[in-house]
């Protein structure tokens, strides 16, 4: 008998091309599924002789993390902390073995993650790194299957809020950050409320990034140069910082690091910020006024310099165009303009307005 009791499961021991023909014995947890498997070797043999199932790729998922590292992440310049990262999880997911990760899997170590105080949006950001590793892995013809967790959808989260500051709070802010000890931190601050820059392409701003009156940044987040216009002020306050400091900092930069004193004078000022929020409030708020003044959303996806315009819609209910156009397409608006015309026709009898 092909098929048989073996302890606690089921032992299918074929030889779908006879007795001289290859041998193949897989166990499993039914008895059912045994005969199925006894019937799928048999009916590919029997139509093409030579015919051999494929064999089982025995790797780890630790060990498709190392090759991934290897062959892509190291050319990635957040590909030391991305393999990090993609250890973690493959620790988290007890190192199974790569073919047998699935979105079962994936959903099972997901929601005892969450259960244990891990938030949805650090569920995403896991399960994104481990599709976008195999994915690479396809590419590069390491990994032959199906991505295991191509139809995993992402868990739906809240949008936060974006917290601008007013024009008062901008005011109020750069109040505290000229008292700062700091000589760094409130130049720093007018480049990022100016250019919508990141405190890091700020802080890390150098000489040749600067001229003909435009910040040029490179090596961003999104890959992408840009370059945005600044005023002859600030570009004179930067040109006098520079010549002041740049002996003792060296490697043409115009700064030192100056975050801690930004949170300092931030906590000083008084203005409270939703979790997560420091220093970032600085580029909202240069996107929030840039869309409040009229600004394009097209331009201001250039200026931020992200790479879809998805990202920039987040300010686009900002543009006083589109407080405009709700405040007069809206149907209420359009029917009390309806019935004051009818109201307003020589000899006509005002007529009642339709309720419903």
């Amino acid at each position: 008998m092909s098929v048989k009791k073996h302890g606690d499961e089921w032992l299918a021991d074929v030889r779908p091309n006879g007795a001289h023909g290859k041998r193949y014995r897989k166990t499993f947890a039914t008895k059912r599924e045994a005969l199925e498997y006894e019937a799928w070797l048999k009916t590919n043999a029997a139509q093409t002789p030579d015919w051999q199932p494929k064999k089982r790729d025995v790797r780890r998922l630790a060990s498709l993390i190392d090759i991934w590292y290897t062959q892509h992440g190291t050319h990635l310049s957040s590909g030391e902390d991305t393999y990090s990262r993609l250890k973690n999880l493959c620790t988290a997911l007890g190192n199974p073995f790569a073919d047998k990760l699935n979105g079962e899997v994936f959903a099972e170590y997901r929601a005892t993650r969450m259960a244990a105080g891990l938030s949805a949006s650090n569920m995403n950001r896991e399960k994104s790194y481990l599709l976008a590793m195999f994915n690479e892995l396809k590419r590069l013809d390491v990994w032959k299957g199906e991505n295991p967790l191509e139809k995993v959808r992402s868990l739906k989260i809240a949008e936060r809020e974006l917290a601008y500051l007013s024009l008062d709070q901008v005011g109020i802010l750069l109040g505290e950050l000229k008292k700062a000890k700091n000589e760094h931190v409130y130049l720093i601050s007018e480049v990022c409320l100016a250019t919508g820059a990141r405190w890091s392409e700020a802080e890390g701003l150098r000489k040749p990034q600067v001229r003909d009156g435009l910040i040029q940044f490179a090596m961003t987040k999104s890959k992408k140069v840009r370059a945005v216009p600044i005023d002859k002020q600030l570009e004179a306050d930067l040109a006098a910082h520079y010549k002041s400091k740049s002996e003792t900092i060296g490697d043409e930069r115009f700064f030192t690091y100056a975050y801690s004193a930004f949170i300092s004078a931030l906590e000083r000022s008084g203005i409270v910020l939703p979790a997560g929020q420091a220093a970032h409030v600085m580029r909202h708020t240069f996107a929030s006024h840039f869309m409040i003044n009229g600004g394009n959303i097209l331009a201001l996806q250039k200026i931020l310099g992200h790479s879809s315009l998805a990202m920039t819609m987040r300010y686009a209910h900002l543009s006083p165009d589109h407080l405009i156009e709700a405040r007069k397409l809206n149907p209420l608006s359009c029917w009390k303009k309806i019935g004051q015309k009818v109201d307003k026709k020589p000899g006509s009898k005002k007529t009642k307005r339709a309720s419903t």
